[in-house]
């Protein structure tokens, strides 16, 4: 019999009772993977709930504005964790903040939240945060994971607690209703300020509970690696359903060492966004394109074949016995090098290549992308381990108890128990997105096979030609970065007579083509105006240039040698295009194009 789960401390609760002796999370200490069990982190969150409340957390107002807000801003942890689970012991409502983005938005969101308490994991953030904790009137204490000098530590939350606090906590728990809010997530924005995104309790639970039935190939037997940051509610919601089938959760020490840790926890099942999945299968071809001889031919061949791959289309024979050859002289490799267990990586936050998907697909690595925003807490649809409900270029179907509409310009309308409480403190934004209960995502869609939810693009981003045609940018600019000579790449041209492109190439895909040693390309600059730099990079783009209408099709470009980051501004946190920013930054380049 399955128990209830109303909130989300019960999954702790259920991972504990069900599991004790099992270690649940783990992190490397000194070299050495280390777990802790269900029973210890609920221990450890108890404590620091009851702490917090010593601390003059206020869990007894139940009004959404008046509660106490704790922000984490910290990178995958055990102790992210615990964090997470003590703030709803104690009944407050959790901020989490992207460890990357600027000290100024660190300083707009915890003023607008009143936040009281932050935990931080380090002294690299302590030394952001120095630079504005003076500016937010609300903050009382700062605690930090590390030992780091001028604040904290965090050991000084966990602390034995008495009978009286733990019936108090138990007592909060008990009033703590679904509709109660949970979080606040501030969404990055491409433009504008963040807003802050109002989850309750049953928006998460929805979505785990709903999500379940597209992770049945994983079992409590099994683990799991988390490197996607936790603040995001991709990684978040996902993490709650990994405690929910009870498996074991290790967390990356950080991005560089993922393909050692792959390795190591043999996982599973990973998240992951497109862009980090292209940087796999970009290692996957540079070495294959060190190879010489008959081991080179195989690697090409082998690609090629999984390039021809489709799903729910019947495969002849003769071709399914030449996977099965690929699959032992190619991409088995590929499987160990992300453990040898893996049977699927769920990708979200912005399309996938299709190129991707069939080359994964075809090496037994199945790619489950789906769909969803930060207002629907978040998923709204997704690609299923099985093969009948995949479609290669969708974002799947949709998960149960989430309805979708495509209004009369194709945006994607969503209602369900996932879709937010609204946006914290702008009751006039709110408004704007939520009519007669449809959430208003601003993506333009469309169905496949009257099932599977088709993404085309943003419904602000699309521009109009001086010619009076539309342009959506998306398309265009997912299928052209399928070019192994292309990194990033922003398609302009709102009110211009013809479209072009800014172009961030694959400086290492480029010079190993043309054959150049690194001294060749120490002045990035010169080298991107070379004649045959230019020449390369124009017939990729006149091979894409062929799968869309003349009015789409990239005239002009100009190729930028700095790629685009986050720390840059040209990102937002979960890897989107800043448009406006990249625009105002590289008008040079655009009025280039358009002289």
């Amino acid at each position: 019999m399955t128990e209830p789960t109303h909130i989300l401390v019960d999954i702790l609760e259920k991972y504990a009772r069900q599991q004790p002796e099992k270690n649940m999370l783990h992190a490397r200490i000194d070299g050495q993977w280390i777990g802790q069990t269900a029973p210890e982190i609920r221990e450890l969150a108890k404590q620091m709930a009851a702490s917090l409340l010593r601390l003059g957390v206020d869990s007894t107002e139940r009004d959404d504005e008046h509660r106490a807000k704790i922000a984490i801003i910290a990178n995958n942890s055990p102790e992210w964790m615990i964090a997470d689970f003590a703030i709803q012991y104690a009944g407050a409502v959790s901020v989490p903040l992207y460890p990357s983005i600027t000290a100024s938005e660190w300083e707009y969101i915890l003023n607008e939240s009143k936040t009281s308490v932050l935990v931080i994991s380090d002294k690299m953030i302590w030394r952001k945060v120095k630079l504005i904790k003076d500016n937010v009137p609300s903050l009382r204490y700062i605690f930090s994971f590390d030992e780091t000098e001028g604040v904290m530590h965090w050991s000084e939350l966990l602390k034995p607690y008495t009978e009286e606090e733990a019936a108090r906590i138990e007592t909060i728990t008990q009033q703590t209703q679904p509709d109660h809010l949970a979080t606040l997530i501030y969404t990055s924005g491409t433009t504008g300020n963040p807003k802050g995104v109002m989850l309750s309790q049953r928006n998460i639970m929805s979505n785990v509970l709903d999500s379940m039935e597209a992770f049945w190939f994983c079992n409590a037997n099994e683990n799991t690696l988390s490197f996607l940051p936790l603040n995001h509610i991709f990684e978040r919601t996902v993490m709650y359903i990994y405690l929910n089938k009870q498996v074991s959760v290790y967390f990356a020490e950080g991005m560089e060492t993922i393909g050692r840790d792959l390795q190591e926890v043999k996982p599973v099942v990973f998240t992951t966004v497109p862009r980090l999945l292209e940087k796999v299968f970009e290692k996957i071809e540079a070495k294959g394109n060190s190879l010489q001889g008959i081991k080179r031919k195989i690697f090409d061949w082998s690609v090629k074949l999984a390039q021809r791959y489709e799903v729910g289309r019947w495969h002849s024979p003769g071709y399914r016995l030449q996977l099965a050859i690929a699959d032992k002289l190619v991409y088995r490799k590929w499987r160990e090098a992300v453990g040898g267990k893996i049977q699927a990586i769920v990708t979200g936050s912005a399309a996938c290549q299709v190129k991707l998907l069939r080359i994964f697909t075809a090496a037994k690595i199945i790619v489950m992308e789906g769909y969803g925003l930060t207002e629907t807490s978040p998923v709204v649809s997704v690609n299923r381990f099985e093969e009948k409900n995949r479609r290669f270029g969708t974002v799947g179907t949709l998960i149960a108890h989430v309805e979708v509409k495509l209004a009369d310009d194709g945006e994607i309308l969503c209602k369900g128990p996932n879709i937010m409480m609204g946006y914290y403190r702008h009751p006039e934004m709110t408004a704007e997105v939520i009519q007669d209960g449809w959430f208003h995502t601003g993506d333009i869609g469309t169905w496949v096979d009257g099932r599977f939810l088709k993404i085309t693009d943003r419904k602000k981003e699309i521009f109009k030609i001086s010619g009076g045609k539309y342009v959506a940018p998306l398309p265009l600019e997912n299928k052209m970065k399928e070019s192994p000579f292309i990194e990033q790449l922003m398609i302009v041209g709102s009110n211009e007579k013809f479209v072009g492109a800014l172009i961030v190439p694959s400086l290492s895909a480029l010079r190993d083509h043309l054959g150049l040693n690194n001294e060749s390309i120490q002045d990035k600059t010169t080298f991107l105006l070379q004649k045959e730099v230019q020449r390369m990079i124009r017939n990729e783009l006149d091979i894409y240039n062929r799968e869309f209408a003349a009015h789409e099709q990239v005239k002009k470009f100009q190729l930028l040698a700095n790629e685009w980051t986050i720390e840059g501004g040209e990102l937002t946190a979960t890897m989107k295009l800043r448009r406006k920013i990249i625009a105002e930054k590289y008008a040079d380049a655009i009025e280039k194009i358009y002289a």
